[in-house]
């Protein structure tokens, strides 16, 4: 992984759980971090930029600013994510919304406007986290599966553009993962283990390996995908959920 020395990645939702063990596992590997989030609840190793990517003038701004400055790109890391849960019928329209502004419109925003950078760049990785949620239906997360599914398809047709120029876009799709947002959905102190039993009640199967995914589990697929030892896959979609969806 020393090739990510020289290299700047630009990482999302850096502040907690998954995008931050992805921008340090980044910035371990010897890369010039830039990280993205609308708020900082500690201090980073590397350079930490407030910005709520569903404002997509916000986002444009940002870009050009720190394109302005001489801020490279080659890699892009869409992690910023959020989850609203409840029945279709109690889903309110500031739910559905929200839901889509950052785990959709969001990386639309950041990806719309450093296209151009990659193609004149003629290289580079972007990696989107979606979820295995978009592979199976889970009660209560319609808005979050259906985001994340539409995550996954617009980070594979950007993939399509910008193959001939030589940029790879890949998708990992976690499954639980002990983060905040994890530990929001767990029901008193046997949560995890419940999750890795699985609950045939709400059509949910267990978790083969028998553990909850750590973010820096989370972190090495998508550093992996980004760097040169996978110089050869593009528009993928990496499974990384203990087999709690069978390899689907």
């Amino acid at each position: 992984m020393a090739a990510f020395t020289g290299r700047t990645v630009w990482v999302t939702g850096a502040n907690q759980g998954i995008g931050r063990a992805v921008a340090d596992l980044f910035h371990a590997e010897g890369a010039t971090v830039v990280a993205f989030d609308r708020r900082w609840d500690a201090e980073a190793p590397y350079r930490a930029v407030t910005l709520d990517i569903a404002d997509a003038d916000a986002v444009s701004g940002a870009c050009r600013a720190l394109s302005a400055e001489g801020v490279a790109i080659d890699v892009l890391a869409n992690v910023a994510g959020i989850l609203r849960m409840g029945p279709v019928e109690a889903m309110t329209d500031a739910d559905w919304h929200d839901t889509f502004a950052v785990n959709v419109a969001g990386p639309f925003h950041m990806m719309r406007a450093l296209v151009p950078a990659f193609k004149r760049g003629r290289g580079g990785a972007i990696v989107s986290v979606s979820s295995n949620a978009a592979h199976v239906p889970r009660m209560g997360m319609a808005a979050y599966g259906a985001s994340k599914a539409a995550l996954t398809s617009l980070t594979m047709t950007v993939g399509l553009e910008l193959a001939p120029y030589g940029v790879r876009c890949n998708v990992v799709s976690p499954g639980s993962t002990d983060t905040a947002m994890q530990r929001a959905l767990w029901d008193g102190p046997d949560g995890a283990a419940a999750t890795v039993r699985g609950d045939p009640g709400r059509y949910k199967l267990g978790i083969p390996l028998g553990k909850i995914a750590s973010p820096r589990d989370i972190a090495g697929i998508v550093v992996f995908l980004a760097s040169p030892a996978a110089g050869h896959v593009t528009m993928a979609d990496l499974l990384v959920d203990g087999g709690a969806t069978l390899g689907r």
